[in-house]
């Protein structure tokens, strides 16, 4: 009987002694991983900040093909919610709390594991990088551990902070195949004949490679921009771009940067900024939305649908781009609208 009282008392020794141990044990944690992304922060958060969006690049899919997601009316921006069930990883949900548009998200996470439930913060930053369009992004997770969670994870065979990490890692990296890819789709639609009302525009004009037009486009519209706010004379319309001469054979182009206007205007002697007046036309109209990289495979399906349909380009009017969005105002270039018209002769047009 006293073996057995010793023993007794040896093994009440052994559990205090570690009940204090655990409990003295420091639970907090703060696991951080950064990954600069080749976008703009706005296309970052757009996709960040809705749930539903989360099964695509989460690291978590890979951990449990069977991962059932529950989705809250609401999922995306502040006050949105889900939940999962998981066998692999536990249940559990997640709140957006707070949000910075284009900057900063915060959100609670709740654990539902065989330790006991938790409770955590996530963060996620969205910082612009020097360079022009791309981001630095940051996902963390902290929080303290329960008493119960520092004992499992003690004889537990992984590094909680490290898997956790790791998993981070692996979902910025899916995150940004997810938004770099995202980035480059694109659509091209041969809308078929329209009428272009035409009217006067102020440009300035200039002759470059074909490969350096967009590098000065910018420029030129901000030239023309500045001399109209400049003179307060209104925009009546969305910028285009006129194409004077196209000399394929050398690659060279001399073009316009145009914007619309109401009325005529009178512009000093030798201002580089000046007014011209287009006429109304009837145009093969294309519609392009995605990036400007992908114009020449507009054009490509715009021309073969001029032969395919035997329409005989215009001999004077001139073929012009009207960019419908504004890429100041719209951050993923796939959303981006460019509409091509090419003017072409119509039956009256042919029988003069």
């Amino acid at each position: 009987m006293k073996i057995l009282k010793y023993l007794f008392f040896l093994l009440l020794i052994v559990v205090i002694g570690g009940a204090i141990y655990f409990a003295t044990k420091d639970g907090s944690f703060n696991v951080v991983k950064t990954k600069t992304i080749n976008a703009p922060a706005e296309v970052i958060y757009n996709n960040v900040k809705d749930f539903k969006n989360w099964q695509t690049w989460g690291p978590w899919m890979t951990e449990d093909e069977n991962i059932e997601l529950s989705y809250a009316e609401k999922t995306e921006g502040e006050g949105a919610s889900y939940s999962w069930k998981s066998e692999e990883m536990g249940d559990g949900s997640m709140k957006i709390t707070r949000v910075i548009p284009n900057k900063e998200i915060e959100q609670k996470i709740i654990f539902n594991t065989p330790a006991g439930g938790s409770e955590n913060d996530v963060y996620w930053k969205f910082e612009e990088d020097e360079t022009l369009n791309t981001t630095k992004v940051t996902w963390g997770m902290k929080g303290e551990h329960s008493f119960m969670e520092k004992v499992f994870m003690s004889f537990g065979s992984e590094d909680f902070e490290k898997s956790l990490g790791t998993m981070f890692d692996q979902g910025l990296t899916n995150l940004n195949t997810e938004v770099t890819e995202a980035m480059t789709k694109f659509t091209v639609n041969v809308d078929g004949i329209a009428q272009h009302g035409g009217g006067y525009y102020m440009y300035n004009t200039t002759s470059a490679k074909m490969s350096d037009i967009k590098a000065k486009m910018g420029a030129m519209m901000g030239q023309v921009t500045g001399f109209m706010e400049a003179n307060n004379i209104p925009v009546a319309g969305k910028p285009f771009t006129l194409y004077n001469l196209i000399d394929e054979a050398n690659g060279t182009v001399i073009f316009s940067a145009c914007i619309p206007i109401r009325d005529r205007v009178i512009t000093p002697e030798g201002s580089t900024v000046v007014s011209g007046f287009m006429e109304p036309v009837s145009a093969l109209k294309t519609t392009l939305r995605g990036n400007y990289d992908n114009l020449p495979k507009a054009y490509a399906q715009a021309k073969a649908y001029l032969s395919q349909n035997g329409l005989q380009p215009h001999p004077t009017a001139k073929m012009f781009e009207v960019y419908v969005t504004d890429p100041e105002e719209v951050a993923n270039p796939a959303n981006y609208v460019t509409e091509i018209y090419m003017p072409v002769l119509v039956p009256e047009e042919e029988a003069q």
